[in-house]
Order: structure tokens, then sequence, then C-alpha cells
């Protein structure tokens, strides 16, 4: 069993001095998420020459603000320098993001995801020129580059789980309630035993939505703003909450939309903050953590600090739930 990290962008902490606590706490991977103001490549490569043994991961950077090629080649260029290796997690994102400050279309992101994926793969594969006719992307006659990049897609819905059955090398569930997981996981497995592929060879590394404080309460309030926010914020998010909690799911939404944030945030239930993430005092956190890593799905679990808690609290909970 392999732990990660998601990188903390609150505050003042810095990102090498992160990395290289979350090494001598043995993490085996640190991870980057990307939305705005934030590179995850350019990030990731400042923490590269200042760790020894880290893997350096995306979780996730989305399939519709950089090409195939530009992912290929900004994933090639950090393994070069990566000590331990890359692994690329790549997701659709939500219509906002990707209309609002992209500026480009959300047309059909499932598909999207999967020919990215797959594009990724011939492109960092090392062999021949790559040419290929896609729904969404065709690219014609370019050399391969050769570099080991695992690609992870966050997968939410059935369909996009079916896409990484088919194409990924791992997969990066958010959001996806902790007790639909196995379920969840036979729409990849299904799929890729279909496509001729070992369902054990697709790691499963959840995002694990963790605070720690020696107030419980104020550590499962952490959780429930991070979840409130996503379920707030896209459908995708939504509807995998709503697997088991469609009710409350709709709840949290609504308000949301209606700009009530303490409410959206009040109408996440304890139920919800057990199933979707980690949190309590120093003692709570680690035995939920130990008994969520446990599980025969999980491959790879990423320790995720909402991204409203304080500099104190990532550093607490980080130290908590390390190996």
């Amino acid at each position: 069993m392999t732990r990660g990290v998601v990188m903390p962008r609150s505050g003042v902490i810095d990102a090498r001095e992160f990395a290289v606590r979350c090494e001598d706490l043995g993490y085996d991977a640190c991870w980057t998420g990307e939305l705005w103001g934030w590179d995850a490549f350019v990030a990731l490569t400042a923490i590269a020459d200042a760790v020894d043994d880290l893997t350096l991961g995306t979780a996730i950077v989305n399939v519709f603000s950089r090409s195939p090629a530009t992912l290929a080649a900004a994933a090639a260029s950090l393994d070069e320098v990566a000590p331990a290796g890359v692994r690329l997690g790549i997701g659709p994102s939500t219509a906002k993001a990707t209309e609002d400050l992209h500026g480009r279309e959300y047309d059909r992101p499932v598909r999207r995801l999967h020919e990215t994926a797959e594009l990724v793969a011939a492109f960092t594969g090392g062999e021949g020129r790559v040419a290929y006719e896609g729904e969404t992307v065709s690219v014609a006659d370019f050399p391969a580059l050769e570099a080991d990049v695992p690609v992870y897609t966050a997968a939410l819905g059935p369909a996009a789980r079916r896409a990484t059955g088919r194409v990924a090398d791992g997969w990066l569930p958010h959001n996806v309630p902790f007790p639909e997981l196995d379920e969840a996981f036979e729409t990849v497995a299904g799929t890729a035993r279909e496509a001729g592929r070992d369902p054990d060879a697709i790691t499963v590394a959840p995002y694990v939505p963790s605070a720690v404080d020696e107030d419980g309460e104020a550590a499962r309030a952490a959780i429930r703003s991070h979840v409130a926010y996503y379920v707030g914020s896209g459908d995708g998010y939504r509807r995998a909450v709503a697997s088991a909690f469609p009710e409350a799911a709709e709840r949290v939404a609504e308000a949301w939309r209606a700009g009530d944030r303490d409410a959206a945030r009040g109408a996440v239930t304890a139920e919800m903050v057990d199933a979707l993430g980690v949190a309590g005092t120093p003692e709570e956190a680690r035995e939920r953590f130990r008994a969520l890593a446990g599980r025969d799905v999980i491959d790879h679990p990423i320790v995720v600090v909402p991204a409203d808690a304080d500099d104190a609290t990532a550093e607490r909970t980080v130290a908590a739930l390390a190996p």
C-alpha cells in the first residue's frame, strides 16, 4: 500500500518545503491540482530537485485547456527531472472552468477524456510516429516521445468509468462515496475485461478529503465545507454524491446555487462527512484512514486537505495521516 498527498495551496505553505516534509513523513507521492493561478507542471518541476524518492503527479489537470500533445510534452519534460517518476492525472473538469475560464466549449467531456488518455499514451510510448483520428481530436505523423507516464483519469459517472477501464492506467475517484467504491470500480473492471485488459493493473487512487483537529467538530466542519463546494460547483460531483445521498445532495446544490454558502455547508449531513472524508481528532482520523486504506479496492489513497483549511490544519492533517 502506497500513500499520497495533494499539495495544499492555502496560506504561505512553500511547495518545496511541503514536499520534503511529506517525503520525511513517509508519503510515496506528492500530487497537485490546478484550476486558476497555479500551474501544476511548473509547481511539480520546482519540487523535483528538492526530493529524493517522491513520485510526482497531477491530480488533476483538465483535458480542455491543453491539447493531448501539450499534456504529453509537459509530462515527458517533468519525467526527465522527477526522481521517482510521474503520474499524469487528467479529468474533464466542469463546464464553468472550461467555458468561463478557458473559453472552450465543454463538448463531449467523457469522449474527450477517453481520447486524451489514448493520445497521451501514444505520444509518450516511444515507438514510431503518432497518427490518431478521433471524434474530438485528431493528429497526424508526429514522432512519439519516450517517457514512462502512466495516465490516471478522474472519472465519476459510469461512462467515464468505462473509459477508464478501456484506456487508463489508474482511476482517481473524488466524491464517490467510499461505501460505493467497490461497485463503482466494478464498472471499470468489467470494461477492462471486455477490452482484454487486466483490471488489477489499474491503480485505484481515491481522493480522501481529510481534516484533523483536536476539536473534532472543527475538523468535520472543514469536510462539510469541502463537500458543499464540490456538490454545489459541478453536476458530475453532485451526481456522484447523490448515488448514496440523493436528497441531501440536492439540498446542498440548491443552497449553493442560491448563494447561501452557510446553508449549503449545513446541509452536508454527518453521514455524508463519514462517507466522503476523514475527519476528527488525530486518533479518530488515523483510525478512520487506516480502515479506509485497508479496503481491497484501494491501492493508493491520497490525502486531500480542504482548500479553505488553514496552514496549521494542513500540517496537523498531513502529519497525523502519514504512513
